[in-house]
């Protein structure tokens, strides 16, 4: 241990980058500027955001192949059905399917939704891991070994691929938490089928609980959660892995496992774990959680590196693009507070929308920053996966559940539009030596 220590002091002392040189060569840190606003890499029309009119910020809005996706809510809310599959479809065929087309659509989805069941028994039960997200893109690469056509990256091919994967991710992910709990927790291990006639939301409850039981209220805002995560544009950092890996010419399972860790990181789907412990730790140390003094002096111990994990961060607040709204979060709170009225945790509903009111002020006090700060849709959605009984070890697969339906399309649309390799440029900093010979060092 004490040579690797030496070894790692050697690391920062030779690959330490002074900050000041990031703005002397105007290096696009994180691909943004320095106001915020992303480098300009590619075009899409899969997904769009919007968070400024006339170079000033606005209310965040989100579309998906340019259908506002309040919309899109409001259509499936008023016709009292699921929207996830609907979602699908747009995303990846570019339009909203008919009454037939959905039908369709659905059916094969359904036909899709199984995995062999040697795959279950040889790879999830025998080599279960304690982190979901490993054990899905494990899953992933394996599937590859059951393609006979595996690298055959021709559009009709990869499409069957892509949607073979929707289908089979709820499988995936709930397996893989079935067997770690049986094998590191010691529960019992009960495995449901999917049913065909089950949306993908009432699957993933199905397969899920041990009953198999749940309201309606539950399968909706699984749903929604489903539809609001499922696209984010070009530029979100599993997104943009995806386009990055598949302009290599690379397989599709090769792809999707590269995306899984882009989006496994704390910066990216893992945040909304961390707005749940955040509030573990809020509760114990706040003892009026209708205080905005006490609340208010919790957010700034946070800021200054005092409480939570002393990080200096209040997580579920701020985006890198939205600044006054975030459209995903303000969809998601209406129903955060029905679900929260069926559980009886309307106190811990008012200390979120507490949180979310006073947290901006107390940002603007401690923080120089370049735009406004609002509510994320993480700030939420961690919430409403606890109040659905859907443990923290799922709460990330969810979000790749819902946002393979997005990769699977940008997959698409840079095979259909090719360009070139994507390969961003890197100054180099070193100055150029000498070689030493080995006795003279």
């Amino acid at each position: 241990m004490k040579d690797l220590n030496q070894l790692t002091e050697l690391c920062k002392k030779n690959k330490t980058i002074d900050p000041e040189l990031y703005t002397k060569y105007e290096v696009k840190r994180g691909l943004r500027d320095i106001n915020g606003k992303g480098v300009l890499a590619g075009l899409t029309e899969i997904g769009e955001i919007k968070a400024k009119e006339n170079d000033k910020p606005c209310e965040g809005k989100l579309y998906y192949h340019g259908y506002n996706i309040e919309d899109i809510i409001r259509g499936c809310i008023k016709d009292d059905r699921f929207g996830f599959e609907e979602t699908i479809y747009l995303l990846i065929f570019g339009e909203l399917p008919n009454k037939q087309q959905l039908q369709d659509f659905t059916e094969l989805l359904a036909s899709y939704r199984t995995i062999p069941p040697e795959f279950v028994r040889d790879v999830i039960m025998k080599a279960p891991s304690r982190d979901m997200m490993n054990t899905l893109s494990r899953s992933v690469l394996t599937l590859y070994a059951y393609d006979d056509n595996a690298d055959d990256i021709s559009v009709p091919n990869v499409l069957r691929q892509c949607l073979q994967l929707v289908a089979q991710f709820p499988l995936l992910s709930v397996y893989g938490y079935q067997a770690y709990m049986f094998c590191y927790e010691k529960q019992s291990l009960i495995v449901h089928s999917p049913r065909p006639e089950l949306s993908t939301a009432e699957n993933i409850l199905h397969m899920l609980r041990p009953d198999s039981s749940y309201t309606k209220l539950e399968a909706r805002i699984l749903d929604l959660a489903l539809i609001l995560h499922a696209e984010h544009g070009g530029g979100n950092n599993s997104t943009f892995t995806t386009h990055v890996v598949t302009s290599t010419g690379t397989d599709t399972y090769s792809t999707v496992a590269a995306s899984l860790g882009a989006l496994k990181g704390p910066r990216h789907g893992g945040a909304n774990i961390k707005v749940i412990r955040m509030f573990e730790d809020m509760k114990k140390n706040i003892r009026n959680w209708n205080s905005d003094t006490e609340i208010k002096q919790y957010l700034s111990d946070l800021l200054n590196k005092k409480a939570f994990d002393k990080a200096g961060l209040i997580y579920g607040m701020g985006h890198a693009v939205y600044s006054l709204s975030d459209p995903r979060a303000n969809v998601f709170k209406a129903f955060v507070e029905s679900l929260a009225a069926e559980k009886g945790r309307e106190d811990e509903f008012n200390l979120y929308s507490n949180v979310e009111r006073l947290a901006p002020e107390v940002i603007a006090e401690e923080r120089k920053i370049y735009k406004g700060v609002s509510a994320n849709v993480d700030f939420y959605s961690g919430f409403v996966y606890s109040m659905l009984d859907i443990p923290p070890e799922l709460y990330t697969p969810i979000f790749a559940i819902s946002r393979i339906a997005g990769w699977s399309a940008h997959r698409i649309e840079e095979l259909i539009n090719p360009g070139k390799i994507i390969r961003p440029a890197y100054k180099s900093i070193a100055e150029h030596k000498e070689y030493i010979p080995m006795n003279e060092r």
